[in-house]
Protein backbone atom coordinates (compact mmCIF):
# COMPACT_ATOMS: atom_id res chain seq x y z
CA UNK A 1 0.00 0.00 0.00
CA UNK A 2 2.71 2.22 -0.68
CA UNK A 3 1.06 4.51 -3.03
CA UNK A 4 -1.15 5.13 -0.66
CA UNK A 5 1.33 6.65 2.00
CA UNK A 6 0.54 10.35 0.95
CA UNK A 7 -3.13 10.04 1.50
CA UNK A 8 -3.68 11.93 5.05
CA UNK A 9 -6.42 9.22 6.01
CA UNK A 10 -3.98 6.25 5.05
CA UNK A 11 -2.91 6.19 8.94
CA UNK A 12 -6.39 5.94 9.74
CA UNK A 13 -7.31 3.22 7.21
CA UNK A 14 -4.12 1.20 8.13
CA UNK A 15 -5.51 0.88 11.90
CA UNK A 16 -8.66 -0.58 10.22
CA UNK A 17 -6.85 -2.69 7.82
CA UNK A 18 -4.18 -4.36 10.42
CA UNK A 19 -7.40 -5.16 13.02
CA UNK A 20 -9.94 -6.39 10.24
CA UNK A 21 -9.57 -9.77 10.83
CA UNK A 22 -9.82 -9.41 14.72
CA UNK A 23 -12.99 -7.84 13.81
CA UNK A 24 -14.00 -10.32 11.47
CA UNK A 25 -13.38 -13.22 13.85
CA UNK A 26 -16.01 -11.73 16.54
CA UNK A 27 -18.45 -13.57 17.80
CA UNK A 28 -22.52 -13.07 17.55
CA UNK A 29 -22.54 -12.05 21.04
CA UNK A 30 -19.71 -9.64 20.32
CA UNK A 31 -21.83 -8.00 17.45
CA UNK A 32 -24.93 -7.94 19.62
CA UNK A 33 -22.85 -5.81 22.48
CA UNK A 34 -21.69 -2.85 19.73
CA UNK A 35 -25.02 -3.47 17.55
CA UNK A 36 -26.57 -2.74 21.89
CA UNK A 37 -24.30 -0.02 22.51
CA UNK A 38 -25.38 1.60 19.27
CA UNK A 39 -28.89 1.03 19.80
CA UNK A 40 -29.00 2.63 23.52
CA UNK A 41 -27.37 5.84 22.15
CA UNK A 42 -29.65 6.41 19.96
CA UNK A 43 -32.77 5.66 21.90
CA UNK A 44 -31.73 7.12 25.30
CA UNK A 45 -28.34 8.84 26.11
CA UNK A 46 -28.61 10.89 22.50
CA UNK A 47 -32.04 10.96 21.23
CA UNK A 48 -33.18 14.54 22.45
CA UNK A 49 -29.86 15.94 20.59
CA UNK A 50 -30.45 13.60 17.48
CA UNK A 51 -33.76 15.91 17.48
CA UNK A 52 -32.37 19.08 17.74
CA UNK A 53 -29.74 18.23 15.45
CA UNK A 54 -31.64 17.33 13.01
CA UNK A 55 -34.81 20.49 13.91
CA UNK A 56 -31.25 22.93 13.31
CA UNK A 57 -30.55 21.22 9.77
CA UNK A 58 -33.69 20.46 8.29
CA UNK A 59 -36.60 21.91 10.14
CA UNK A 60 -37.52 18.36 10.79
CA UNK A 61 -40.54 18.35 13.04
CA UNK A 62 -40.05 16.18 16.12
CA UNK A 63 -42.54 13.24 15.49
CA UNK A 64 -40.89 12.88 11.62
CA UNK A 65 -37.91 12.87 13.47
CA UNK A 66 -38.90 10.41 15.73
CA UNK A 67 -40.34 7.84 12.91
CA UNK A 68 -37.54 8.22 10.10
CA UNK A 69 -34.54 8.80 12.18
CA UNK A 70 -34.64 7.08 15.30
CA UNK A 71 -37.73 4.40 14.66
CA UNK A 72 -35.84 3.24 11.92
CA UNK A 73 -32.06 2.78 13.56
CA UNK A 74 -33.93 0.80 16.34
CA UNK A 75 -36.10 -1.33 14.02
CA UNK A 76 -32.42 -2.40 12.15
CA UNK A 77 -31.08 -3.14 15.19
CA UNK A 78 -33.57 -5.11 16.54
CA UNK A 79 -34.04 -6.93 13.25
CA UNK A 80 -30.23 -7.68 13.30
CA UNK A 81 -30.42 -9.01 16.95
CA UNK A 82 -33.04 -11.64 16.20
CA UNK A 83 -31.80 -12.83 13.40
CA UNK A 84 -27.71 -12.66 13.21
CA UNK A 85 -27.10 -15.42 14.82
CA UNK A 86 -28.80 -17.66 12.17
CA UNK A 87 -26.88 -15.43 9.62
CA UNK A 88 -23.56 -16.18 11.02
CA UNK A 89 -23.82 -19.76 10.54
CA UNK A 90 -22.60 -21.93 7.51
CA UNK A 91 -24.91 -22.74 5.30
CA UNK A 92 -25.02 -26.02 3.54
CA UNK A 93 -25.72 -27.24 0.41
CA UNK A 94 -26.00 -30.25 -1.91
CA UNK A 95 -23.28 -31.57 -3.58
CA UNK A 96 -23.28 -33.20 -7.09
CA UNK A 97 -22.90 -37.04 -7.29
CA UNK A 98 -20.12 -37.00 -9.43
CA UNK A 99 -18.31 -35.34 -6.28
CA UNK A 100 -19.15 -38.51 -3.93
CA UNK A 101 -17.12 -37.57 -0.73
CA UNK A 102 -16.91 -34.73 -0.49
CA UNK A 103 -20.22 -32.11 1.33
CA UNK A 104 -20.28 -28.71 0.73
CA UNK A 105 -21.21 -25.12 2.18
CA UNK A 106 -20.90 -21.55 2.13
CA UNK A 107 -19.84 -19.08 5.13
CA UNK A 108 -20.72 -15.29 5.30
CA UNK A 109 -16.76 -13.62 6.26
CA UNK A 110 -16.30 -10.03 6.71
CA UNK A 111 -15.05 -7.74 3.56
CA UNK A 112 -12.93 -5.67 6.12
CA UNK A 113 -12.30 -2.30 5.53
CA UNK A 114 -15.77 -0.50 4.53
CA UNK A 115 -15.86 3.62 3.70
CA UNK A 116 -19.83 4.83 4.54
CA UNK A 117 -20.27 7.53 2.53
CA UNK A 118 -23.94 8.74 3.62
CA UNK A 119 -26.17 11.98 2.85
CA UNK A 120 -28.37 14.59 4.19
CA UNK A 121 -32.09 14.55 3.66
CA UNK A 122 -31.67 11.34 6.57
CA UNK A 123 -28.55 11.77 7.92
CA UNK A 124 -28.59 9.31 11.22
CA UNK A 125 -30.73 6.79 9.80
CA UNK A 126 -28.78 6.84 6.21
CA UNK A 127 -25.39 6.37 8.02
CA UNK A 128 -26.08 3.93 11.00
CA UNK A 129 -28.26 1.80 8.81
CA UNK A 130 -25.46 0.80 6.66
CA UNK A 131 -23.15 0.79 10.07
CA UNK A 132 -25.37 -1.98 11.84
CA UNK A 133 -25.35 -3.82 8.38
CA UNK A 134 -21.38 -3.28 8.45
CA UNK A 135 -21.16 -4.40 12.53
CA UNK A 136 -23.31 -7.25 11.95
CA UNK A 137 -21.15 -8.73 9.33
CA UNK A 138 -18.04 -7.70 11.46
CA UNK A 139 -15.92 -5.26 9.49
CA UNK A 140 -14.44 -2.32 10.38
CA UNK A 141 -15.45 1.03 8.90
CA UNK A 142 -15.29 4.78 7.95
CA UNK A 143 -17.93 7.14 7.96
CA UNK A 144 -18.09 9.86 5.47
CA UNK A 145 -21.76 12.18 6.62
CA UNK A 146 -22.85 15.24 4.38
CA UNK A 147 -21.19 18.00 5.42
CA UNK A 148 -24.43 19.88 4.34
CA UNK A 149 -26.27 18.74 7.65
CA UNK A 150 -23.16 19.99 9.89
CA UNK A 151 -25.35 19.33 13.25
CA UNK A 152 -25.94 15.65 12.22
CA UNK A 153 -22.62 15.20 11.22
CA UNK A 154 -20.62 16.94 14.57
CA UNK A 155 -23.01 14.58 16.49
CA UNK A 156 -22.83 11.07 14.78
CA UNK A 157 -18.81 11.95 15.52
CA UNK A 158 -19.41 12.46 18.56
CA UNK A 159 -21.48 9.39 19.50
CA UNK A 160 -19.17 7.19 17.47
CA UNK A 161 -16.18 8.41 19.30
CA UNK A 162 -17.87 7.65 22.84
CA UNK A 163 -19.03 4.23 21.55
CA UNK A 164 -15.74 3.09 18.93
CA UNK A 165 -12.17 2.54 19.35
CA UNK A 166 -10.98 4.34 15.80
CA UNK A 167 -9.56 0.41 14.39
CA UNK A 168 -13.16 -0.43 14.21
CA UNK A 169 -15.22 2.66 13.42
CA UNK A 170 -14.30 5.97 12.78
CA UNK A 171 -15.90 9.41 11.36
CA UNK A 172 -14.30 11.96 9.16
CA UNK A 173 -16.19 14.97 8.64
CA UNK A 174 -15.50 17.54 5.97
CA UNK A 175 -16.51 18.72 2.94
CA UNK A 176 -15.95 16.56 -0.87
CA UNK A 177 -12.42 16.98 -1.18
CA UNK A 178 -12.32 14.40 2.09
CA UNK A 179 -14.79 11.98 -0.05
CA UNK A 180 -12.23 12.65 -2.94
CA UNK A 181 -9.37 11.33 -1.00
CA UNK A 182 -11.20 8.56 1.27
CA UNK A 183 -12.42 6.54 -2.27
CA UNK A 184 -8.80 6.73 -3.18
CA UNK A 185 -8.20 4.08 -0.75
CA UNK A 186 -8.35 0.59 -1.52
CA UNK A 187 -11.68 -0.07 0.95
CA UNK A 188 -12.99 -3.73 0.64
CA UNK A 189 -16.46 -2.68 0.32
CA UNK A 190 -18.38 1.01 -0.40
CA UNK A 191 -21.83 2.25 0.94
CA UNK A 192 -22.94 5.36 -0.83
CA UNK A 193 -26.12 6.68 -0.53
CA UNK A 194 -26.73 10.02 -2.87
CA UNK A 195 -27.32 10.90 -6.63
CA UNK A 196 -26.86 8.73 -9.61
CA UNK A 197 -24.41 11.56 -10.71
CA UNK A 198 -22.18 11.42 -7.38
CA UNK A 199 -22.53 7.46 -7.94
CA UNK A 200 -21.16 7.29 -11.04
CA UNK A 201 -17.81 9.00 -9.45
CA UNK A 202 -17.94 6.40 -6.43
CA UNK A 203 -17.83 3.50 -8.50
CA UNK A 204 -15.37 4.92 -11.07
CA UNK A 205 -12.76 5.06 -8.04
CA UNK A 206 -13.88 2.20 -6.60
CA UNK A 207 -13.29 0.49 -9.79
CA UNK A 208 -9.39 1.81 -9.69
CA UNK A 209 -9.07 -0.48 -6.35
CA UNK A 210 -11.63 -3.32 -7.72
CA UNK A 211 -13.53 -2.74 -4.57
CA UNK A 212 -16.73 -3.76 -4.55
CA UNK A 213 -20.05 -1.37 -4.19
CA UNK A 214 -23.55 -0.78 -2.64
CA UNK A 215 -25.01 2.45 -4.21
CA UNK A 216 -28.25 3.77 -3.38
CA UNK A 217 -29.06 6.07 -5.49
CA UNK A 218 -32.74 7.56 -6.61
CA UNK A 219 -34.46 8.64 -10.05
CA UNK A 220 -37.46 9.81 -10.80
CA UNK A 221 -39.94 7.52 -9.02
CA UNK A 222 -43.64 7.53 -10.90
CA UNK A 223 -47.05 7.42 -9.45
CA UNK A 224 -49.65 5.43 -12.03
CA UNK A 225 -53.13 5.78 -11.01
CA UNK A 226 -56.13 4.41 -12.96
CA UNK A 227 -59.28 4.93 -12.78
CA UNK A 228 -60.74 2.23 -10.68
CA UNK A 229 -58.59 3.64 -7.56
CA UNK A 230 -59.71 5.08 -4.58
CA UNK A 231 -59.06 8.48 -5.14
CA UNK A 232 -59.06 9.88 -1.70
CA UNK A 233 -57.21 7.55 -0.06
CA UNK A 234 -54.51 7.74 -2.98
CA UNK A 235 -54.19 11.54 -2.25
CA UNK A 236 -53.78 10.98 0.83
CA UNK A 237 -51.12 8.64 0.76
CA UNK A 238 -49.27 10.42 -2.06
CA UNK A 239 -49.53 13.72 -0.48
CA UNK A 240 -47.94 12.46 2.90
CA UNK A 241 -45.24 10.30 1.00
CA UNK A 242 -44.56 13.43 -1.37
CA UNK A 243 -44.44 16.16 1.64
CA UNK A 244 -42.96 14.63 4.10
CA UNK A 245 -39.12 15.57 4.86
CA UNK A 246 -40.38 18.43 2.24
CA UNK A 247 -39.86 16.15 -0.49
CA UNK A 248 -36.43 15.16 -0.06
CA UNK A 249 -36.52 11.45 -0.22
CA UNK A 250 -35.07 8.71 -2.58
CA UNK A 251 -38.07 7.52 -2.76
CA UNK A 252 -40.42 9.94 -2.69
CA UNK A 253 -43.05 9.96 -5.14
CA UNK A 254 -41.99 12.22 -8.42
CA UNK A 255 -44.28 12.41 -10.97
CA UNK A 256 -48.04 11.09 -11.26
CA UNK A 257 -49.61 9.72 -14.31
CA UNK A 258 -53.09 9.24 -13.81
CA UNK A 259 -56.26 8.42 -16.09
CA UNK A 260 -57.33 11.27 -17.43
CA UNK A 261 -61.04 11.33 -16.71
CA UNK A 262 -60.15 11.57 -12.94
CA UNK A 263 -57.82 14.14 -12.90
CA UNK A 264 -60.14 17.11 -11.65
CA UNK A 265 -61.51 14.58 -8.52
CA UNK A 266 -57.67 13.76 -7.87
CA UNK A 267 -56.47 17.55 -7.45
CA UNK A 268 -59.22 18.45 -5.53
CA UNK A 269 -58.64 15.65 -2.98
CA UNK A 270 -54.52 16.49 -3.22
CA UNK A 271 -55.51 20.08 -1.54
CA UNK A 272 -58.09 18.59 0.90
CA UNK A 273 -55.48 16.60 2.75
CA UNK A 274 -52.71 19.36 2.23
CA UNK A 275 -54.63 21.53 4.19
CA UNK A 276 -55.58 18.72 6.55
CA UNK A 277 -52.03 17.86 7.06
CA UNK A 278 -50.31 21.29 7.17
CA UNK A 279 -53.14 23.85 7.55
CA UNK A 280 -53.66 26.60 4.77
CA UNK A 281 -50.53 28.30 5.24
CA UNK A 282 -47.96 25.21 5.76
CA UNK A 283 -45.01 28.12 6.17
CA UNK A 284 -46.79 28.16 9.54
CA UNK A 285 -46.93 24.99 10.23
CA UNK A 286 -44.71 22.88 12.90
CA UNK A 287 -45.37 20.01 10.79
CA UNK A 288 -43.46 21.00 7.44
CA UNK A 289 -40.22 21.40 7.11
CA UNK A 290 -37.69 23.51 5.40
CA UNK A 291 -34.49 22.61 2.32
CA UNK A 292 -31.41 21.65 3.45
CA UNK A 293 -29.23 24.31 1.58
CA UNK A 294 -29.66 27.47 -0.23
CA UNK A 295 -28.50 25.90 -3.26
CA UNK A 296 -30.72 23.45 -3.44
CA UNK A 297 -33.71 25.60 -3.06
CA UNK A 298 -32.42 27.91 -5.79
CA UNK A 299 -32.35 24.64 -7.86
CA UNK A 300 -35.57 23.58 -7.00
CA UNK A 301 -36.65 27.52 -7.72
CA UNK A 302 -35.41 27.34 -11.09
CA UNK A 303 -38.06 24.34 -11.51
CA UNK A 304 -40.75 26.02 -10.84
CA UNK A 305 -39.93 29.16 -12.45
CA UNK A 306 -39.25 27.37 -15.51
CA UNK A 307 -42.87 25.41 -15.54
CA UNK A 308 -44.29 28.95 -15.05
CA UNK A 309 -42.18 30.28 -18.01
CA UNK A 310 -43.92 27.42 -20.07
CA UNK A 311 -47.41 28.66 -18.77
CA UNK A 312 -48.03 25.14 -16.59
CA UNK A 313 -50.92 25.30 -14.22
CA UNK A 314 -49.85 25.71 -10.46
CA UNK A 315 -52.88 24.17 -8.79
CA UNK A 316 -51.31 24.56 -5.41
CA UNK A 317 -48.57 25.92 -3.88
CA UNK A 318 -45.41 27.89 -6.11
CA UNK A 319 -44.57 30.23 -3.13
CA UNK A 320 -40.88 30.37 -2.14
CA UNK A 321 -39.51 32.30 1.19
CA UNK A 322 -35.23 32.40 0.37
CA UNK A 323 -34.68 33.54 3.71
CA UNK A 324 -36.55 30.71 5.34
CA UNK A 325 -35.40 27.96 3.02
CA UNK A 326 -39.06 27.63 2.53
CA UNK A 327 -40.69 25.98 -0.81
CA UNK A 328 -44.70 25.51 -0.07
CA UNK A 329 -45.96 22.41 -1.06
CA UNK A 330 -46.51 22.49 -5.13
CA UNK A 331 -48.39 20.80 -7.18
CA UNK A 332 -48.22 21.56 -10.82
CA UNK A 333 -50.78 20.08 -14.03
CA UNK A 334 -50.79 21.13 -17.37
CA UNK A 335 -46.57 21.09 -17.95
CA UNK A 336 -44.91 21.06 -21.07
CA UNK A 337 -43.04 18.35 -22.27
CA UNK A 338 -39.75 20.16 -21.94
CA UNK A 339 -40.50 21.09 -18.28
CA UNK A 340 -36.87 20.56 -16.21
CA UNK A 341 -38.77 18.96 -13.54
CA UNK A 342 -39.62 16.13 -15.68
CA UNK A 343 -36.40 15.76 -17.00
CA UNK A 344 -34.60 15.65 -13.91
CA UNK A 345 -35.20 14.35 -10.11
CA UNK A 346 -37.04 16.37 -7.98
CA UNK A 347 -36.17 15.99 -5.02
CA UNK A 348 -37.78 18.60 -3.14
CA UNK A 349 -41.68 19.66 -2.81
CA UNK A 350 -43.05 19.79 -5.96
CA UNK A 351 -45.29 16.95 -7.57
CA UNK A 352 -46.45 17.35 -11.40
CA UNK A 353 -49.28 15.70 -12.43
CA UNK A 354 -49.91 13.99 -16.34
CA UNK A 355 -52.22 12.61 -17.39
CA UNK A 356 -52.95 9.15 -20.17
CA UNK A 357 -55.75 7.77 -21.42
CA UNK A 358 -54.57 4.09 -22.57
CA UNK A 359 -52.57 2.31 -19.41
CA UNK A 360 -49.93 1.49 -22.29
CA UNK A 361 -49.34 4.62 -23.14
CA UNK A 362 -48.58 5.16 -19.32
CA UNK A 363 -46.27 1.98 -19.32
CA UNK A 364 -44.49 3.13 -22.25
CA UNK A 365 -43.65 7.14 -20.74
CA UNK A 366 -42.28 5.23 -17.57
CA UNK A 367 -39.78 2.70 -19.46
CA UNK A 368 -38.72 6.12 -21.67
CA UNK A 369 -36.69 7.12 -18.58
CA UNK A 370 -34.15 5.26 -16.35
CA UNK A 371 -35.42 2.75 -14.22
CA UNK A 372 -36.58 4.01 -10.44
CA UNK A 373 -35.56 3.44 -7.34
CA UNK A 374 -39.87 3.03 -6.44
CA UNK A 375 -42.93 3.25 -8.28
CA UNK A 376 -46.41 3.26 -7.00
CA UNK A 377 -49.78 1.89 -8.21
CA UNK A 378 -52.70 2.89 -7.14
CA UNK A 379 -55.97 0.80 -8.84
CA UNK A 380 -58.27 -1.85 -7.71
CA UNK A 381 -57.67 -3.71 -10.92
CA UNK A 382 -55.63 -7.14 -10.37
CA UNK A 383 -55.38 -7.09 -13.89
CA UNK A 384 -53.78 -3.93 -14.56
CA UNK A 385 -51.60 -3.84 -11.83
CA UNK A 386 -50.13 -7.49 -13.08
CA UNK A 387 -49.98 -5.53 -15.98
CA UNK A 388 -47.93 -3.02 -14.37
CA UNK A 389 -45.41 -4.98 -12.74
CA UNK A 390 -44.52 -7.21 -15.34
CA UNK A 391 -43.88 -3.95 -18.64
CA UNK A 392 -41.69 -2.68 -15.64
CA UNK A 393 -38.66 -2.38 -14.13
CA UNK A 394 -38.14 -0.69 -10.48
CA UNK A 395 -35.93 -0.92 -7.15
CA UNK A 396 -39.52 -1.44 -5.07
CA UNK A 397 -42.98 -1.22 -5.53
CA UNK A 398 -45.68 -0.30 -3.07
CA UNK A 399 -49.44 -0.91 -4.13
CA UNK A 400 -51.89 1.19 -2.76
CA UNK A 401 -49.77 3.50 -1.10
CA UNK A 402 -46.11 5.17 -1.23
CA UNK A 403 -42.70 4.74 0.37
CA UNK A 404 -43.35 1.89 3.12
CA UNK A 405 -41.79 -0.42 1.81
CA UNK A 406 -38.81 1.16 2.80
CA UNK A 407 -39.56 0.12 6.51
CA UNK A 408 -39.94 -3.72 5.74
CA UNK A 409 -36.23 -5.24 7.15
CA UNK A 410 -37.53 -8.50 5.59
CA UNK A 411 -37.36 -6.40 2.11
CA UNK A 412 -34.67 -5.79 0.49
CA UNK A 413 -34.08 -2.12 -0.50
CA UNK A 414 -31.90 -0.34 -3.70
CA UNK A 415 -32.47 0.13 -6.95
CA UNK A 416 -32.10 -1.11 -10.09
CA UNK A 417 -29.15 0.20 -12.66
CA UNK A 418 -29.27 3.97 -12.41
CA UNK A 419 -31.37 4.25 -9.35
CA UNK A 420 -28.71 1.91 -7.41
CA UNK A 421 -26.92 -1.29 -7.36
CA UNK A 422 -26.98 -3.76 -4.55
CA UNK A 423 -29.76 -4.25 -2.00
CA UNK A 424 -29.75 -2.75 1.41
CA UNK A 425 -31.88 -3.71 5.30
CA UNK A 426 -32.18 -6.86 7.48
CA UNK A 427 -30.13 -9.67 5.53
CA UNK A 428 -29.48 -7.85 2.46
CA UNK A 429 -27.49 -5.43 4.57
CA UNK A 430 -25.61 -8.16 5.76
CA UNK A 431 -25.17 -9.95 2.70
CA UNK A 432 -23.40 -6.77 1.10
CA UNK A 433 -21.00 -6.47 3.38
CA UNK A 434 -20.29 -10.10 3.33
CA UNK A 435 -18.01 -12.28 1.23
CA UNK A 436 -20.04 -15.22 0.49
CA UNK A 437 -17.27 -17.93 0.62
CA UNK A 438 -17.57 -21.22 -1.30
CA UNK A 439 -15.85 -24.28 0.93
CA UNK A 440 -16.01 -27.90 -0.18
CA UNK A 441 -14.50 -30.70 2.03
CA UNK A 442 -13.48 -34.00 1.00
CA UNK A 443 -13.86 -36.84 3.17
CA UNK A 444 -13.07 -39.94 1.14
CA UNK A 445 -11.47 -40.86 -1.72
CA UNK A 446 -12.70 -38.58 -4.53
CA UNK A 447 -14.71 -39.89 -8.10
CA UNK A 448 -12.96 -37.34 -9.82
CA UNK A 449 -9.59 -38.61 -8.69
CA UNK A 450 -10.02 -41.56 -11.24
CA UNK A 451 -9.72 -39.10 -14.26
CA UNK A 452 -6.32 -37.81 -13.34
CA UNK A 453 -4.15 -38.08 -15.80
CA UNK A 454 -2.44 -40.20 -17.23
CA UNK A 455 -5.73 -40.20 -20.14
CA UNK A 456 -6.51 -43.18 -21.64
CA UNK A 457 -9.66 -44.61 -24.17
CA UNK A 458 -11.08 -45.88 -20.53
CA UNK A 459 -10.69 -42.39 -18.73
CA UNK A 460 -12.24 -40.97 -22.04
CA UNK A 461 -15.23 -42.95 -22.15
CA UNK A 462 -15.66 -42.21 -18.40
CA UNK A 463 -16.01 -38.76 -18.85
CA UNK A 464 -18.18 -38.94 -21.48
CA UNK A 465 -20.41 -41.02 -19.19
CA UNK A 466 -19.88 -38.53 -16.70
CA UNK A 467 -21.27 -35.80 -18.82
CA UNK A 468 -24.28 -37.48 -20.02
CA UNK A 469 -25.68 -38.85 -16.24
CA UNK A 470 -23.93 -36.63 -13.74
Amino acid sequence: MADFKNNRYFDLFSKQNDHQFVVGKSTYSERVEKLNKLQYAVEHTFRAQIKTALFKDLGKPEVEAELTEVYPIIGDIKHAKTYLHKWMRKQKVKTPLAMLGASSYYTYESKGVCLIISPWNFPFNLTFGPLISAIAAGNTAIIKPSEMTPHASALMAKIIKELFKEDEVAVVEGEVEVSTELLKLPFHHIFFTGSPTVGKIVMSAAAKNLTSVTLELGGKSPIIIDETANIDMAAKKIIWGKFLNCGQICVAPDYVLIHQSIKTEFIAACKKWLINFYRAHPSTSKSYGRIVSNKHLERLSAHINNAKDLKATFEVGGEVNADDKYIAPTIISDLNENATVLKEEIFGPILPILTYDALDECIAYVNSKDRPLALYVFSKHKGNTKTIIANTRAGGTCINNTIIHYANHHLPFGGVNTSGIGKSHGFFGFEAFSNKRAIVKQHTIGATEFLFPPYSKFKEKMARLTIKWF
